[in-house]
């Protein structure tokens, strides 16, 4: 038996934004398919150069996301919407903090999503609810890059 629920997709998102939402999520797709290794390294690369994002910029590229995509704004689509909302924050020159790991509560829920200042974009749950697994954070000057 399954449980009815509905999706909320954001409204009010701009054209543009939708638009570059649009651009990046083939390419989050695709990225989703990859093995955690080389989703790191990917990450890795796009992120140089970028300052931290902001959390309204996080959450602006998160409902982005979800406005354009069924498959990022469902239930299953945690990897491929966290992905695209990093990809589009970096089109606008920052970048969060990429992350995939589990639920500390039982069951098992493994999960991925995005983070700025420290907390989850979006989620829904208190800050400590997911343990991070792996982590893209941005490069800053006082923080060197993890190899």
């Amino acid at each position: 038996m399954t449980t009815p629920s509905a999706l909320e997709r954001p409204t009010g998102v701009p054209f543009t934004r939708r638009l570059a939402a649009r651009l990046v999520l083939l390419p989050a797709v695709v990225l989703s398919l990859l093995p955690p290794r080389r989703i790191r390294a990917v990450l890795g690369f796009v992120r140089r150069g970028a300052a931290p994002a902001t959390a309204a910029q996080a959450k602006n590229a998160r409902d982005a996301m979800c406005a354009v995509s069924l498959l990022c704004a469902g239930p299953k689509g945690c990897l491929p919407r966290s992905l695209g909302a990093a990809l589009l924050c970096r089109l606008t020159g920052g970048w969060p903090t990429w992350c995939t790991g589990a639920s500390v509560v039982p069951p098992f829920n493994a999960h991925a999503w995005i983070e700025a200042d420290g907390r989850p974009v979006g989620e829904g749950v208190p800050d400590d609810y997911f343990t991070r697994l792996l982590a893209v954070g941005p490069v800053t000057a006082d923080r060197p890059p993890r190899p």
